[in-house]
C-alpha cells in the first residue's frame, strides 16, 4: 500500500507572544516567566524588573525601572541590592524577607504597598517581593501609579 503526504498549508494567525504581552504584573507563573525570558523582552514590561542572586548582586534591570528610577544599567548591574542600590530597601519589610525565604528555604511572593525615597522625591509603588528556593534568581517588581 502506497503512502499519501498531504501537504497543508501554514497555519495563518498564528502569533509569538512576548512576554510583555501574556505577562502582568499580578501574573501567578511570573517568576517562572521571568526566569526565562530574554532581556530584550523584560524591557517591554510595563513594570519595574530587578532580578539578583541570593548573595544580593543585581543580574538583571530592564529599561522601565531604569528609566523611571534615573539610574542606568551600568549603575546597578553587578552592585549590591539592599545597600548599594537601594538602600532604603534594607529593611524589614523587603531585604529581610528575601533573607528570611532563603534561609527557611521557603516560596516568598508577596505584594506590598512602599514608598521608594533613594535619589527622588517620594513615590508610591506597590513591590512584589519574588524568590523561589530552587531558583537562583530573586526579584524584586515595581509598579508606579498611572
Amino acid at each position: 500500500m502506497a503512502q499519501s503526504t498531504i501537504l497543508l498549508p501554514p497555519f495563518e494567525g498564528t502569533i509569538h507572544m512576548t512576554v510583555a504581552q501574556k505577562t502582568s504584573f499580578a501574573d501567578a507563573e511570573i517568576h517562572c516567566t521571568l526566569d526565562r525570558a530574554p532581556k530584550s523582552e523584560l524591557d517591554e514590561l510595563d513594570f519595574g524588573v530587578i532580578g539578583f542572586d541570593v548573595s544580593g548582586m543585581v543580574r538583571q534591570y530592564n529599561t522601565h525601572e531604569s528609566t523611571l528610577a534615573g539610574l542606568s544599567p551600568e549603575r546597578v548591574l553587578g552592585h549590591p541590592l539592599f545597600t548599594i542600590v537601594a538602600p532604603c530597601m534594607n529593611n524589614y519589610m523587603v531585604a529581610q524577607r528575601f533573607e528570611d525565604a532563603h534561609q527557611s528555604g521557603t516560596s516568598l511572593d508577596d505584594t506590598i504597598d512602599y514608598v521608594l525615597t533613594l535619589r527622588m522625591r517620594p513615590v508610591k509603588v506597590k513591590l512584589r517581593l519574588l524568590s523561589q528556593p530552587d531558583s537562583p534568581m530573586r526579584y524584586l517588581l515595581v509598579k508606579r501609579p498611572g
